[in-house]
């Protein structure tokens, strides 16, 4: 039996319950009527781990939680976290003036886009297994502080079985078989926004976005809040609703891993970069899911022509509204990790506050960018390493960190390179080079000058 994630409404229930709780709508007496029929009728608060054997859904069952998931999402949430861009604006005492575009180092593209490259190669054979695992295959391996690629060679047997690789990645992403960039989704979605740009300029909009995912993005490689979005475009929704229609991932992280395009093709521009990550990410995400957009694409203009990590992180700060809970955590992980040499305590801190959230949910992860990003004060291997270790999305925090910290320095250290060739199964990008795609996001922003 086919089991499709993540667009179930038996398995959106507990989520978007859960998504309740973190926006302010836990506590109604609205929501805890839904919990309560939910649960009286059998449903349970989480769905069942991928690969795991799944009781029968009984009609009955599905229907009512299609009615659930439709009464949830009448409930408004309290917080003053908006979705529309100018609300957003308003928000932001501190949104940066729209500047005049600079013409960036060209290494410093390259350096982004290796940087990016590399800390999502990094991640992606320990995504999935959880902080204390990681630290314990680094350390049998000799690589802790993580400062190399992840190795089966000479790992102990016991460590292996207790902490298996990500199956779907160990081929392509530890260092013994590493040859070339291998597909991510994290890398695919800067390749379809490199290709909405050349298409559609500094004028495109959420529907030619919509499009390209409808063209050239197969469904089987999008996840949590794309993949519900997709399939309400399938449905004939349009965005805005194509966002909040039953999907309860829309404050997670994958708006915030489609964002580093919108902030090369901005340098120095965070205002511009961050109104461009809004138009792609309100496809769907909402409130927080939007500013971890904004956010990313932020510093990522900043980051290619800063001079430290700090002008790069308050860029980001600048175009997130100051009273979102994903300020809040940005800022005290900022806090932390200035004060606290030791990543270990600052990781703790913030799993402290956060471990209740998913792994994949923005918020977290903004706040572990933020403190890997400080805590590595440019130093690259420092800065990726960190993002990893942190433990929740590893991969793609660490494809963002990687970035910034690329740009920052200008280069990507050449150990941290490998072979020129992606991987990809988008149309026209498979096989290409890092190289041939820093000269087409230069090539962009040419056509912003002209």
């Amino acid at each position: 039996m086919i089991r499709l994630t993540w667009v179930q409404p038996e398995d959106l229930v507990g989520h978007e319950l859960r998504q309740a709780d973190e926006d302010g709508r836990g506590t109604l007496p609205e929501v805890a009527a839904v919990r309560e029929r939910w649960h009286a009728a059998g449903g349970h608060d989480a769905p069942p781990r991928a690969g795991a054997s799944a009781e029968p859904v009984t009609r009955e069952l599905r229907a009512l939680a299609g009615e659930l998931l439709d009464e949830l999402a009448a409930i408004p949430s309290p917080l003053p976290e908006p979705s529309d861009l100018d609300e957003i604006v308003a928000c932001c005492p501190d949104w940066p003036a729209a500047r005049p575009q600079v013409r960036p180092e060209p290494g410093r593209v390259l350096a982004a886009w290796w940087g990016r490259a590399a800390g999502c190669l990094l991640g992606k054979p320990v995504e999935k297994i959880p902080r204390e695992g990681i630290r314990a295959i680094a350390e049998a391996t000799g690589n802790w502080p993580i400062r190399g690629w992840f190795t089966a060679k000479g790992l102990p047997p016991e460590i292996a079985r207790r902490w298996p690789w990500n199956r779907r990645s160990a081929a392509t992403s530890l260092a013994e078989n590493i040859d070339g960039v291998p597909e991510d989704d994290d890398l695919n979605y800067a390749l379809l926004a490199l290709s909405v740009l050349e298409r559609h300029g500094p004028g495109f909009t959420t529907e030619d976005v919509a499009r390209a995912w409808l063209d050239a993005l197969p469904a089987g490689r999008v996840f949590t809040a794309e993949r519900a979005a997709y399939r309400n475009l399938l449905m004939g929704l349009e965005p805005p609703a194509t966002a909040v229609h039953r999907n309860p991932f829309r404050e997670w992280i994958g708006a915030l891993i489609r964002a580093d395009v919108y902030g090369w093709a901005n340098p120095g521009d965070p205002a511009t970069a961050a109104s461009w990550a809004w138009r792609d990410a309100r496809l769907s995400h909402t409130a927080n899911g939007i500013y971890g957009a904004m956010f990313a694409a932020a510093m990522c203009a900043q980051a290619l022509v800063a001079g430290a990590v700090d002008e790069v992180v308050e860029a980001g700060l600048s175009v997130v509204p100051p009273g979102s809970r994903l300020a809040e955590a940005v800022r005290r992980a900022v806090a932390d990790a200035a004060a606290e040499p030791d990543f270990e305590r600052v990781v703790d801190r913030l799993y402290a506050r956060h471990g209740r959230l998913h792994w994949v949910h923005t918020v977290n992860n903004a706040a572990l960018l933020a403190a890997a990003l400080v805590h590595g004060a440019g130093d690259f291997a420092a800065t990726v390493g960190a993002a990893v270790a942190g433990g929740w999305d590893t991969d793609s925090a660490a494809a963002t960190a990687g970035s910034i910290a690329g740009a920052l320095a200008g280069g990507v250290p050449e150990r941290w390179t490998t072979r020129d060739r992606l991987a990809s199964s988008l149309p026209g990008f498979d096989g290409v080079s890092i190289e041939s795609l820093a000269a087409r996001t230069l090539a962009l922003h040419e056509e912003v000058r002209r």
